[in-house]
């Protein structure tokens, strides 16, 4: 399960993978995010909120997730990902290589650090 929260007056989306993540959840998501990166150009910015990441629930999930970061991540300036999970905090220095975005990463008692980070973008 896939919580996000889209602050349109800011252009930001905040993502929390609360459970093993879902196919459907990647097509929320997009009916969520499309309309207003057709109406803006894009996002100022991605913050991913997780203490720890809950995984895929199927091989499906995991394909859905790969195709929405390939359709989306030209429409995103920042992301910055809000964890103390070792896996997670070093998840960015590997996604900055595939992604156009700028990606940082927070530990968890930095959440407020990085959103402002991403409404500089």
């Amino acid at each position: 399960m896939l919580s996000h929260e889209l602050l349109q007056d800011e252009g930001v989306l905040i993502l929390r993978p609360l459970a093993a993540l879902e196919a459907a959840d990647f097509a929320a998501l997009a009916r969520k995010v499309d309309p207003y990166i057709e109406t803006h150009g894009r996002l100022r910015g991605l913050v991913i909120e997780a203490q720890s990441f809950p995984g895929w629930s199927d091989f499906a999930a995991l394909l859905s997730h790969f195709s929405f970061v390939r359709d989306h991540h030209r429409f995103i300036a920042r992301v910055a990902a809000v964890s103390d999970s070792p896996l997670l905090s070093f998840g960015p220095r590997i996604a900055s290589h595939f992604l156009a975005a700028e990606v940082r990463h927070f530990p968890w008692a930095e959440r407020e650090q990085a959103l402002d980070w991403v409404r500089q973008a």
